[in-house]
């Protein structure tokens, strides 16, 4: 249909400077700079050799000078210039120790010069299994980019759900039932993770402030809500908890940094105390969630023959915004989740689950759809997007797991009219 479909996986920038094969140029690249500057220190050594052997020389050609008068005229002067052969002799015995230097010193860079030319040999096949740039420039390369995948990332706000890979299991703890998140709004850096064990009678919230923190156990603080949760579909959004209060309809926001309840909203028509829970129960009625476009709350009314409804609620009052009544049974669905606006509704939380069902808040439509998962843990109360992550969350069976999703995006370019 004339559009590019393609996948782009970008590693870390600091994976380059950690990869054998460039690990191994460079230290070759040192080793070369090393032996380059012996062999420049060697040839100083010899050029100042060399200008001695020039004198040495110029005093041989005096003492053949010497040997042929001697040989024009032995008798005569065969005292005088015998004596005289002895001192030039004299002067000629610091050259013996000069050339055996010479012959070690050739030899030494006859030696750098065959190491040479085998580094050449490893260099130049490094260089062709990794393209024909030097370290340096491809480590720019990588940055330049990387500049360019997350400014093409940045405009990949929406997609369609199209594959759901992993898991990938984070931390084995808990009950087989709960719910754990990270904020889909905080900072880059901010990658603290919160934690809700159980479905029902606790209040009690853990913070750990990096995934490590969490695997190791290590909490950072520990909050005591104001009241009880029902169910495990809570959410962290922008700094404040937004969860279903015990034996009610009513949406609780709590702030972390101030330890206050801001707002509070009872969810007109809503069933609750597991009177339209999702298929494993666990008082599952009313799920809070939020995507690339905000907050959502998916529930069931009598009003909607205890079909999903789905509200658009706003994040500080909690006032319902807008809502869409579906004709998919609320007992029937394992679990769900908003991306980009779409309802995506799994048709049980057990082994065999797959994404069975989507609604798009978008068009007021839904169609059936096919797209399985691993349920690895057999049984699944919590499933969540990330937006900031692109990635569900999931508690499997006292297992917390992470999936990874593959969206389908139309992308717009600079060149695009």
């Amino acid at each position: 249909d004339g559009r590019c479909i393609c996948t782009v996986v970008a590693p870390e920038q600091s994976l380059c400077s950690r990869d054998a094969k460039s690990r191994q140029l460079r230290q070759l690249l040192e080793k070369v700079q090393n032996m380059s500057q012996s062999i420049e220190v060697l040839n100083l050594r010899t050029q100042r050799d060399f200008q001695y052997v020039i004198k040495m020389e110029n005093q041989m050609k005096g003492l053949r000078t010497k040997f042929r008068q001697v040989e024009d005229d032995r008798k005569s002067i065969m005292a005088k210039n015998f004596q005289e052969l002895k001192d030039k002799m004299d002067e000629l015995k610091p050259l013996i120790p000069v050339l055996e230097q010479y012959k070690m010193d050739a030899a030494l860079i006859s030696q750098f010069k065959e190491e040479i030319r085998n580094l050449s040999v490893v260099l130049t096949g490094i260089q062709e299994e990794i393209g024909a740039y030097d370290y340096d420039e491809l480590y720019q390369r990588v940055l330049r980019l990387d500049t360019r995948l997350r400014s093409c990332m940045g405009k990949l706000t929406c997609g369609k759900l199209m594959k759901i890979t992993g898991p990938v299991t984070i931390k084995t703890s808990g009950t087989r039932f709960g719910a754990w998140m990270t904020d889909p709004l905080a900072a880059t850096r901010n990658n603290r993770v919160w934690y809700m064990d159980s479905y029902t009678n606790s209040k009690i919230v853990r913070e750990y402030k990096t995934i490590d923190d969490f695997v190791s156990g290590v909490v950072s603080q520990t909050y005591s809500l104001p009241f009880k949760w029902e169910g495990t579909n809570h959410i962290v959004y922008n700094g404040s908890l937004y969860y279903n209060k015990y034996q009610s309809n009513i949406i609780v926001k709590y702030n972390f940094e101030t330890g206050t309840v801001l707002a509070q909203r009872a969810l007109e028509f809503a069933g609750f105390h597991n009177m339209y829970p999702y298929t494993w129960g666990g008082y599952s009625d009313i799920d809070v969630m939020a995507d690339e476009l905000g907050m959502w709350v998916v529930y069931a009314t009598n009003q909607n023959a205890g079909n999903v409804v789905i509200s658009q609620i706003d994040p500080d009052t909690l006032q319902v915004l807008k809502t869409w009544n579906t004709e998919y049974s609320k007992r029937n669905a394992g679990e769900s989740f908003m991306i980009c606006g779409t309802l995506y509704i799994t048709n049980s939380h057990l082994s065999g689950a797959k994404v069975y069902y989507s609604y798009s808040t978008k068009t007021s439509s839904y169609e059936y759809i096919d797209i399985p998962f691993h349920n690895q843990y057999f049984h699944i109360s919590m499933l969540d997007y990330n937006a900031r992550e692109r990635a569900l969350y999931a508690w499997n069976n006292g297992h917390q797991v992470i999936f990874n999703v593959t969206l389908f995006h139309v992308i717009k370019t600079e060149d695009d009219s």
